[in-house]
């Protein structure tokens, strides 16, 4: 229960969010380069970097703002790395506990099928979502050509990085199907664990838990109870990190809007709205049918209780745009605000953060039929097909990290024919999305984890403590 008169946690980082836009685009509009030149600093990128330049001669004011600069960067980014700290570690002892702890093998693969199979079904739906959408909406008719070519040429560099990283990807036929599932399997356990892939982690995870199994109990209880504790320890280290939520999301969104200017939210906005609104479905009208559908008749989770009871993983999810650095809240909530059995949701959301993707899904659907409208791409029925399925593949195959879709994204486009370089329009926009798409992808998570524990008979009955 939270003091009376506090503001919920979801509630600041709302209103951090609302100023941060407000504060970026004031930036962005009166913050110019001939602000900078006045205050005797030609070269801005040299001067916050800590370059030596002769074009500079910053006088105090410039320090100061440098200053400003500097640790608005530094705290959306200690909060970043605050994330990724205790992402792989909570992985790794949950997922043992979860493996070791059921003990029979053979439930441990019942339970893995139908969470893979549950997986695949959402993302499906999700995919079917944003095809309606993009065939209804058309959101690439309502950007202008000089709009595309500004977005195009302020994004170029980026994009080229993005579209590098993508071609060095085996993704077609059986080289990706081999690749993918020798990726799976780490050479090195410590290395994964050093920060490695995280399907590695998993897999390296659930080996351990397979192996305390085949050992006598009582030595196997030994590395259980530390790997309880440790993550216990980690779950603790979740509240510190979210305390420092708002300030962060004030931060980051600033710093975007500052950068990219609310002009390019502008040219974009209709697809930003199919975006969010595609999003919107699968949150809070699909997945929330799928729990009144799955969930016992005397203990049903409405959307009311669905949403009170993950509020602080989907803050947590908007302010880090990672699902696997969201994965201790998601854990938590999962088993104290939706009642699914701690073994059950230490080993489903894990494996979910990395393979099940419904927002990313979805967002690489509409991307890509965005940016084909956009250049005036005709794509048959096979080919909006082939979207579809690629966007599955690609999103479980994407790394639960900011900005790792955009990289998948560009093995679709090419897949289809649509020029690749698109990917520096969609960048324009792109935190701004996968800050909502990280939600949906940790929501479908949570809603995973409630389905496999109702086919299994295990379902809780507590309520989450009221804001």
């Amino acid at each position: 229960m939270q003091p009376t008169g506090r503001l919920a946690l979801h509630w600041k980082v709302l209103i951090a969010l609302i100023l941060g836009v407000l504060a970026g685009a004031a930036v962005n509009e009166f913050w110019t380069a001939d602000t900078w030149k006045q205050m005797g600093v030609a070269d801005p990128k040299a001067f916050i970097a800590g370059k030596p330049s002769d074009a500079n001669s910053p006088t105090l004011a410039a320090e100061a703002a440098k200053i400003v600069k500097l640790a608005n960067t530094f705290v959306g980014d200690l909060f970043l790395r605050g994330l990724r700290f205790i992402a792989i570690p909570v992985v790794f002892f949950s997922l043992v506990v979860a493996v070791a702890g059921v003990g029979d093998l053979r439930k441990v693969g019942r339970v893995g099928v139908k969470a893979v199979l549950w997986f695949l079904f959402t993302m499906t739906v999700s995919v079917a979502i944003a095809l309606a959408i993009a065939l209804l909406v058309r959101p690439g008719s309502f950007v202008s050509e000089s709009a595309r070519e500004a977005l195009l040429a302020a994004n170029a560099s980026e994009a080229a990085v993005r579209i590098k990283a993508a071609q060095e990807l085996p993704v077609t036929g059986a080289a990706y199907l081999f690749q993918y599932l020798l990726d799976i399997v780490p050479a090195n356990p410590f290395v994964a664990l050093a920060g490695g892939p995280m399907l590695q982690v998993l897999s390296a995870a659930i080996l351990f838990g397979i192996g305390l199994t085949m050992i006598p109990k009582e030595s196997a209880e030994v590395a259980v109870r530390f790997c309880s504790a440790a993550g216990d320890a980690v779950m603790a280290l979740v509240r510190l990190v979210l305390l420092l939520s708002p300030y962060a999301v004030f931060c980051l969104s600033s710093r975007f809007i500052a950068d990219v200017g609310p002009e390019a939210l502008v040219s974009l906005l209709v697809f930003c709205l199919s975006v969010i609104g595609g999003l919107a479905a699968i949150v809070f009208v699909f997945q929330p049918l799928m729990l009144l559908a799955v969930t016992p008749r005397d203990n049903k989770i409405g959307l009311r209780r669905f949403v009170r009871g993950m509020a602080p993983a989907f803050t947590l999810a908007f302010s880090s745009s990672s699902s696997s650095a969201t994965l201790p809240a998601t854990i938590q909530c999962t088993r104290d605000g939706l009642g699914v059995p701690a073994d059950i949701a230490n080993f489903v959301c894990p494996l979910g953060s990395t393979l099940n993707m419904d927002g990313t899904a979805l967002y690489q659907v509409l991307s890509v039929l965005f940016l084909a409208e956009l250049f005036g791409v005709e794509l048959t029925l096979a080919q909006h097909l082939t979207v579809g399925v690629m966007a599955i593949v690609v999103a479980i195959g994407s790394p639960g990290l900011p900005g790792a879709s955009v990289v998948m994204m560009s093995v679709v486009l090419d897949a289809v024919g649509v020029p690749v370089e698109g990917v520096a329009i969609i960048l324009a926009v792109d935190r701004l999305l996968d800050m909502c798409r990280t939600v949906a992808n940790v929501s479908g998570d949570a809603v995973s984890a409630v389905a496999v524990a109702s086919s299994e008979g295990r379902m809780g009955r507590s309520l989450p403590p009221s804001p």
